[in-house]
């Protein structure tokens, strides 16, 4: 079931006023919310149902067994047993026929290949699997209920495509619910507006206009679409995905929790290790908390450093897909990162030593004047687990980084390696090619786009305290024209969110 839909639609205009109905009937709000997570779940597949439910019960009789254990031998034991189990079920559905396939092209090892069908959500719904284990080990969380843990897990507005709430952010809201005058209905009016806007016009655009076009054949078109088309991409996939996200945070304020935010303007980030405290930012500090503090983080040597940074970059590419380009995207953004805390070891800027337990991150202010930085703070939100690369000039710090990032989205969006060689080809080879995918309004979409990214925030904060004084009648009708806006302005049918694939 896809957000922008009408029969998304007509699924929400039941659920809302049933929740709020059900508001001060707590068990029986709970049970209406994963019947309701379980229908837009199952509306893909309703055999994955199964998935899901056997992913709940593993982890919460783990999260019991953790906290009611003594021993710590034994706690360990349960944790990494709950641990294998997620993963083991990720490998197979996602993993299966890649690794199958690498064994039989390279070793000549042949094996039954099965049609496996990856399950929607299934990277999702297991890391939060995956932290609601960990967090009750660490004594963060205690275990809940069978009943809150698997509306945790199944909770529809983050089911399928993030972002990742952990188990310390849900839980806690879910015993201790707002009450109705608390919901930020504005706020949510706003985000959804605009994830709408983003996805069903802006990604939808680029998508049919030249981004399909180049990355399907790219040696058919000339320098200027090609390198349009990569600049396309990296609109298309930043307004599908923060679309998504900004959809799924403003559904759930109506129902009344509050998720992390998972993007804050990527394209105005001065250096990889910045871009990376900008985009995804809940995947980047899930991988940051569990795989690479677990490793050790930057706690060692310098070479630890750079060696864990790649490990967790690595796998947080083929987490995303078994692809060879996927696996190449995390292994290329390791080794930026890895340069990039080079650079900064060779000038001698400051850091802190990072533990899970005492996190203590610099990283630079969000605030800037000129073309000079503001002095470094402290954020032990940020996903990034030391200081970003200082640069002398914002404006030439973010052009680089936004071409940098540009060259992974082609790892990312290419089928294959050899597609990939074919872009590069095309760019170089093809400077003689006048362009035929090149529009003005496609350039002015992605101008505008990356525009966007620079807006001082104080307009948003003005925008949402004036949608907030707004009355329940004008905010709906002012959210239904904005609907009908963005209908008329997006394609016939919408397309499937792309992180629906990971």
């Amino acid at each position: 079931m896809l957000f922008p839909t009408l029969t998304f639609a007509l699924f929400f205009s039941v659920v809302l006023p049933v929740s709020w109905a059900l508001r001060d009937r707590t068990d029986l709000w709970k049970v209406m919310v994963l019947v309701a997570s379980y229908v837009f779940y199952g509306w893909w597949d309703w055999r994955f149902l199964g998935l899901i439910i056997f992913v709940t019960i593993v982890n919460e009789i783990a999260a019991v067994g953790i906290f009611r254990s003594d021993k710590e031998s034994t706690r360990k034991q349960i944790v990494f047993a709950a641990v294998a189990v997620d993963l083991v079920l990720l490998g197979f559905f996602k993993y299966y026929g890649f690794f199958i396939s690498s064994l039989d092209r390279n070793l000549g090892v042949s094996l039954p290949l099965l049609d496996v069908v990856l399950p929607v959500g299934i990277s999702f719904f297991t890391f939060q699997g995956i932290s609601y284990v960990i967090d009750t080990y660490r004594r963060e969380i205690h275990p809940v209920p069978l009943l809150d843990a698997a509306v945790y897990l199944a909770f529809f507005p983050q089911l399928v495509a993030g972002p990742i709430v952990r188990a310390s952010e849900f839980l806690p809201q879910l015993q201790n619910r707002q009450p109705a005058h608390n919901v930020q209905a504005g706020e949510a009016a706003l985000l959804i507006g605009r994830g709408l806007f983003k996805k069903v016009v802006i990604s939808s655009f680029l998508a049919e206009a030249i981004v399909d076009d180049v990355f399907a054949t790219p040696k058919a078109f000339g320098s200027l679409d090609v390198l349009f088309g990569i600049y396309g991409y990296a609109i298309q996939i930043y307004a599908d995905f923060s679309g998504y996200t900004d959809i799924a945070i403003g559904i759930a304020l109506l129902l009344g929790f509050q998720f992390p935010l998972n993007f804050d303007k990527p394209y105005a980030a001065v250096s990889i290790q910045d871009f990376w405290r900008r985009w995804h930012m809940t995947l980047s500090r899930w991988l940051r908390d569990y795989l690479y503090f677990p490793l050790g983080g930057n706690r060692g040597s310098k070479f630890a450093t750079y060696r864990n940074l790649m490990i967790t970059m690595t796998l947080g590419g083929l987490w995303h897909g078994a692809a060879g380009t996927f696996i190449a995207w995390g292994v290329y953004q390791g080794a930026a990162l890895g340069l990039e805390r080079f650079a900064s070891d060779v000038r001698g800027e400051p850091d802190q030593p990072i533990g899970s337990g005492d996190i203590r991150i610099q990283e630079i202010a969000a605030l800037h004047t000129g073309s000079k930085l503001e002095p470094w703070r402290s954020d032990p939100t940020s996903p990034v687990p030391f200081a970003p690369l200082r640069v002398r000039n914002v404006w030439f710090g973010r052009f680089v980084t936004f071409h940098l990032v540009c060259v992974g989205w082609v790892l990312f969006r290419s089928e294959s390696m050899g597609r990939v060689g074919e872009i590069g080809e095309a760019l170089v080879g093809g400077l003689t090619v006048g362009p035929e995918l090149v529009s003005p309004l496609v350039v002015a979409v992605i101008v505008a786009s990356l525009a966007m990214h620079f807006v001082p925030p104080l307009y948003g904060v003005q925008a949402r305290a004036i949608v907030s004084r707004l009355p329940p009648a004008a905010l709906g009708f002012g959210l239904g024209l904005w609907v009908f806006v963005v209908v008329a302005l997006g394609p016939t049918g919408v397309a499937p969110f792309i992180y629906f694939q990971f």
